[in-house]
């Protein structure tokens, strides 16, 4: 039976989840299904775009259905059957794996869709949402150092409005304002990457496959040039195909360069038939970044959990977010629901702490491996060699994906899962 907590007041709850974007939105669907009063401050109003490849693995596609999202093509998702990688000379297509743990399928969805869905489901489940609310900071108890609430201001009129919860969870993006107010800076020895994408009208929009490509070559000049980072292709069944690009901070022209530029280059070197022209887009190229391998810690301290993009959840290995946002919020949500039903101040204090533990057990030596993975393919010359080596042989492409793209059975599993889980347990969980 679920006991729902009554709110005391409009401005108060048991919880406060600033940004409703994956992370936030999983995070109040799961504490408000659990029965605590949810707050979810929104600082924009849906629908609203948000920088991305619109591609989602099996691991986000597995977030939900837990949360008891219909996926199915009758309500507007786009499944892909597994990963498409060029590079090299060879184009090899690799289906996505056939696991226990994982759905054998991806999907495709725009942002701005995507995120309302989960906003709304999470308000189906309780959480009460304030759209337009943007929070300008931290109330913090002088006496103890912790956070008890956010200001914000609300509506067309920003009216200056307080909102008080013993527990506050920062979901507010890599920019994440509140956690800066609360003294948690972004660590300088963690990657960093910049994705820029646009969309095209193109007949390849029905594309079942996610296409990456591991080389990106700028064909206008003279000579041919190969430039740094990969890029992607995604069709998004309505007309449209997503195209875009990522890059690493450890590549050597990662400051030097203008990416949307960069990714003009690219798309003019494909054939002429796909439609990746000028005349073809249909909005201008914007970029965001991708905040990678805990770049932000301690992920609780003082009353504050960071989930997602706030925390540096993103796959240092492919850039991927939206999974681990929708994850890191679940496993917040797990952990501040045991921490409410503690008795005293001192038990709930050591639930939570619990938090940081969570995520470095489930992503600590991952991320890890990630991170020496990136500071390789930030040499273009490397990433050359590795297309045209490692995309020769099917089997070895068969457990990069995996490897790449974090599927594997924890328990049981092929060979290739059997490694890769042991590497990631023996590797230590910075």
């Amino acid at each position: 039976m679920t006991v729902v907590t009554e709110p005391l007041s409009e401005n108060t709850a048991d919880v406060i989840v600033v940004g409703a974007g994956p992370a936030g939105s999983t995070t109040a669907y799961h504490l408000a299904k659990a029965g605590l009063d949810v707050l979810l401050l929104e600082k924009t109003e849906f629908p609203r775009e948000k920088v991305c490849g619109d591609g989602l693995t099996p691991r986000a596609v597995k977030q939900l259905v837990t949360m008891g999202i219909d996926v199915s093509e009758e309500a507007g998702w786009l499944r892909n059957k597994g990963l498409r990688i060029i590079g090299g000379g060879v184009r090899l297509q690799l289906d996505w794996p056939d696991l226990a743990s994982f759905p054998d399928y991806g999907l495709v969805r725009k942002r701005d869709d995507f995120d309302e869905q989960l906003a709304r489901n999470a308000q189906k489940a309780g959480a009460r949402l304030y759209e337009r609310c943007n929070v300008s900071g931290p109330i913090v108890d002088d006496r103890t150092g912790r956070i008890t609430g956010v200001t914000a201001k609300l509506g067309e009129d920003k009216r200056e409005v307080s909102f008080r919860a013993p527990l506050v969870v920062a979901a507010d993006g890599n920019s994440t304002r509140l956690s800066l107010a609360m003294g948690l800076h972004r660590r300088e020895d963690r990657p960093m990457g910049v994705a820029v994408r646009t969309y095209f009208e193109s007949p390849r929009h029905e594309d079942d496959y996610l296409e990456s490509w591991l080389e990106l070559w700028d064909r206008r000049g003279p000579q041919d040039r190969l430039l740094p980072g990969y890029g992607w292709i995604f069709g998004m069944g309505d007309g449209t195909s997503n195209v875009g690009l990522g890059v690493l901070n450890t590549s050597a022209s990662f400051k030097e360069l203008d990416w949307r530029e960069i990714l003009k280059a690219w798309c003019a070197s494909m054939p002429e038939d796909w439609g990746y022209t000028p005349e073809n887009m249909t909005g201008p190229i914007r970029g965001a970044a991708l905040p990678m391998a805990f770049n932000r810690q301690p992920h609780y301290t003082r009353g504050l959990l960071l989930v997602g993009d706030a925390g540096g959840l993103v796959n240092p290995f492919n850039g991927e977010g939206i999974a681990y946002a929708m994850e890191s919020g679940q496993i917040a949500a797990d952990v501040i629901v045991q921490a409410h039903a503690r008795a005293t101040p001192a038990q709930r204090e050591t639930a939570l702490q619990r938090y940081p533990r969570v995520l470095k057990d489930t992503y600590g030596g991952y991320y890890t491996l990630g991170r020496a993975f990136v500071k390789l393919i930030g040499n273009p010359k490397v990433m050359q060699i590795a297309a045209q080596r490692g995309l020769t042989h099917p089997m070895l492409m068969k457990f990069t994906l995996k490897l790449l793209a974090n599927l594997t059975d924890p328990t049981g599993g092929d060979a290739m899962d059997r490694i890769i889980n042991g590497l990631t347990r023996v590797t230590p969980k910075a």
